[in-house]
């Protein structure tokens, strides 16, 4: 399905870059399985900095049922309910995506965090409020905890603007956690990952989206893709992508929602494609699903991220 062209809002900077994507998911399940279903969060999202040019998704076997929904936070899901005997179920989400750098922001282009905090008191309706004031509380993934308390003290000092604060953060993770894939699985507690100092880029996202709420400000889950590029005189690699993920901080309301990637100690800009966001991984997971009988699934996951020439 493509969707009609969605138009940046007037927060970008115009400097734009076009993707095509295609993120390809094939299990295997060992043995013949009667029925299963599944959740699919694999359609990108649009936003005031991302337009979608053009979406598909290809399902094997055909689903007997198929639907798409916007779900509570504003993402597309997909519902497949597959009714027939089958040992394999791929599928194959592909779209064409352009993705605008954000405006300049400085960090102190926002009152002092405090001042942030207590403003959202004055938030009502549900086109700010419930919007904004939801992503303050614990989730299914991310607790409040006195070590994210703690931990988060170390930035958001007294005074501090909300932006400053939430960069400082943002290296201080990327600086004292080490990316280590061997480290953690999702479903590893964060109470670890803050004791280990170890993981991914779905664990750095979580610990900052919990110190922000620690500390009272709104914080949410954001997955997507990062674009990678490849050495210098060397191709691009072929199914090198994979999905990231990073958070994104209310700031107030002059300088908006702050997206951080704590795994490369950046502000997200046109590198980062969007796909879903949430209170956390568990709003957002790409794919998950209930299956009737089977023995055990093998998985592969391909993700590709192309820069289109204009």
């Amino acid at each position: 399905m493509t969707p009609p062209p969605s138009a940046p809002a007037s927060g970008s900077s115009g400097l734009s870059t076009r993707y095509r994507l295609r993120h390809a998911t094939a299990y295997d399940y060992g043995e013949d399985v009667p029925i299963s279903h599944h959740l699919l969060h694999l359609t990108a999202r649009p936003h005031p900095r991302q337009r979608i040019r053009r979406s598909l998704m290809t399902i094997d076997p055909v689903p007997a049922v198929r639907t798409e929904r916007v779900d509570y936070f504003g993402n597309t899901v997909t519902y497949v309910a597959v009714q027939e005997p089958h040992r394999t179920f791929s599928v194959i989400a592909e779209s064409e995506v352009e993705v605008f750098d954000p405006p300049a922001l400085a960090p102190d282009d926002s009152a002092g965090w405090e001042h942030v905090r207590d403003s959202l008191r004055g938030l009502t309706g549900p086109d700010d409020g419930a919007e904004i004031t939801q992503y303050c509380f614990d989730s299914a993934l991310v607790a409040s905890s006195p070590e994210l308390l703690d931990y988060v003290r170390g930035s958001f000092t007294p005074g501090r603007p909300a932006v400053a604060a939430a960069i400082s953060l943002m290296n201080r993770i990327n600086h004292e956690f080490a990316f280590d894939p061997t480290a953690t699985t999702v479903a590893t507690p964060l109470a670890a990952v803050m004791r280990n100092r170890r993981g991914v880029c779905q664990d750095f996202a979580h610990i900052a989206v919990g110190c922000a709420r620690a500390i009272g400000l709104p914080a949410r889950y954001v997955s997507g893709y990062l674009r990678t590029l490849p050495p210098p005189g060397q191709p691009r690699l072929v199914g090198a992508d994979v999905s990231h993920a990073w958070a994104s901080v209310w700031c107030g309301a002059s300088a908006g929602w702050l997206d951080i990637c704590p795994t490369n100690a950046c502000i997200a800009n046109r590198d980062f494609i969007t796909m879903a966001w949430g209170r956390d991984y568990d709003d957002v997971s790409p794919a998950r699903g209930v299956l009737l009988g089977g023995a055990g699934h093998g998985l592969t996951v391909s993700v590709d991220v192309e820069p289109l020439e204009d």
